[in-house]
């Protein structure tokens, strides 16, 4: 049976792993999950410092042709190994996860609804939309708590890419989907989709 993949985008602290989390326990044991930050681009040759200028919030700073490699991989019944980044390095690190085929692949992540190609490959294209006063302040506090940032650094980077690349890439990307979930959790809006991914699932599954 093909998988039903499901793209989840917004903006940075919308409340994206929100929404995955709540579809995994939704449908428990037959959701596997990538997330688009682990395809960030290897950067090697450059140092620290260096990694730390880099734009991280445009489209060209992932590895989307890895990425659409793998969707394809994982729509033809293959496991596959996603890369893991490190946020305290700014690199992709060497580890990997393994990803199996299931019923229901998400897929995360702030840009992918930017990419054509990546966008095609999605059944259900949802966007969590959060007010950007409430998304900052929840990326001050992950990157600094969970991702050892200063305060400094993230108000910087927020002025200087995060919020200029979200005008112009994320937010025109709301204009490909199917449902827009305001502010994370919406219980409406969950009920629906719930409903819809069951109905979606057991077509495909007759269909096999």
């Amino acid at each position: 049976m093909k998988p039903l993949i499901i793209g989840i985008a917004g903006g940075t602290g919308s409340g994206k792993t929100t929404l995955t989390n709540s579809l995994l326990e939704k449908f428990d044991g037959q959701v596997g999950v990538i997330y688009h930050d682990n395809y960030y681009k290897r950067n090697d040759h450059l140092t620290y410092e260096q990694r730390c200028l880099l734009n991280y919030d445009a489209p060209e700073a992932f590895d989307n042709d890895l990425l659409v490699t793998h969707l394809k991989a994982l729509i033809e019944g293959q496991t596959i190994e996603t890369p893991v980044y490190d946020f305290a390095d700014h690199n992709r690190s060497d580890e990997t996860l393994i990803v199996e085929p299931q019923p229901i692949i998400i897929l995360e992540g702030i840009l992918i609804f930017a990419e054509p190609e990546i966008r095609d490959l999605c059944d259900i294209k949802l966007f969590v939309d959060t007010d950007a006063d409430v998304r900052i302040l929840r990326r001050l506090r992950r990157d600094v708590i969970e991702r050892g940032r200063t305060i400094e650094s993230v108000e910087a980077q927020y002025l200087t890419t995060v919020k200029p690349m979200h005008e112009l890439h994320v937010e025109p990307s709301k204009r490909h989907v199917d449902m827009i979930i305001p502010e994370g959790v919406n219980v409406v809006a969950l009920d629906m989709l719930f409903h819809r991914i069951t109905g979606q699932i057991g077509t495909q599954a007759n269909q096999s």
